[in-house]
């Protein structure tokens, strides 16, 4: 290189490793606070009927109702978090087991993890039916949740509906979705005062009485 020449840039290699994205810890420390306002709003809903106040969120959560408003716009934007949240555990929790089982195995799979769920999430579908007037957002959430609802019927007992025309098929889905909602369970465990286990064999019973025979 003569004397005057001016060095040129260097240039990266388009297939040179690029420097890993520093993390920022202020975004992961506001998505733990936001983590646990949803927690402390779904265990506040377990514990009374009454949907809690941002004070009483704010308080079980250890922040400010401050904290709780600058991450939430309202209390039905979080409500809307937590029904995301219960959704994402849900699927978790609705492990397939015993999909090629007998009969007896099927039930008690299906009414098992159906049972866990319902015991888990009622409080807070009872707030999301009491707020679906309010958001579409919220009612496109419960639907879902019921669409999986009748995912996991149909797959469960597809050996017993396959034996059936659609329009029967239909019919009886509706029948087991209805049977093996969140209220049935509720009023199973409250009005009637049954025990997990005794409800959960409450509907084994009912389901296998529905069913057509098992080919």
């Amino acid at each position: 290189m003569q004397d005057g020449e001016q060095t040129p840039p260097t240039v990266r290699s388009a297939t040179a490793p690029s420097k890993p994205r520093r993390i920022d810890g202020r975004a992961l420390r506001s998505e733990r606070t936001k983590q646990l306002i949803i927690e402390a709003y779904l265990a506040l809903l377990r514990e009374s009927p009454q949907i809690p106040t941002a004070a009483q969120i704010a308080r079980r959560a250890g922040y400010s109702v401050r904290s709780v408003f600058e991450r939430f716009d309202d209390l039905l934007a979080l409500s809307l978090a937590a029904a995301d949240y219960a959704f994402a555990e849900g699927l978790t929790q609705a492990t397939i087991r015993d999909l090629d089982g007998t009969r007896a195995q099927r039930l008690r799979a299906q009414v098992e993890t159906r049972a866990g769920i319902c015991e888990r999430w009622l409080p807070l579908w009872r707030v999301l039916l009491h707020n679906q007037n309010e958001s579409e957002h919220l009612k496109v959430r419960i639907g879902r949740m019921r669409d999986a609802v009748w995912a996991r019927l149909a797959l469960m007992y597809r050996v017993e509906l396959g034996t059936l025309p659609d329009d029967e098929r239909r019919m009886l889905l509706i029948a087991l979705e209805q049977l093996t909602d969140f209220e049935s369970w509720g009023r199973m465990r409250e009005r009637h005062g049954l025990s997990v286990e005794v409800a959960r064999d409450a509907w084994i019973m009912a389901i296998d009485r529905l069913l057509p025979p098992t080919p």
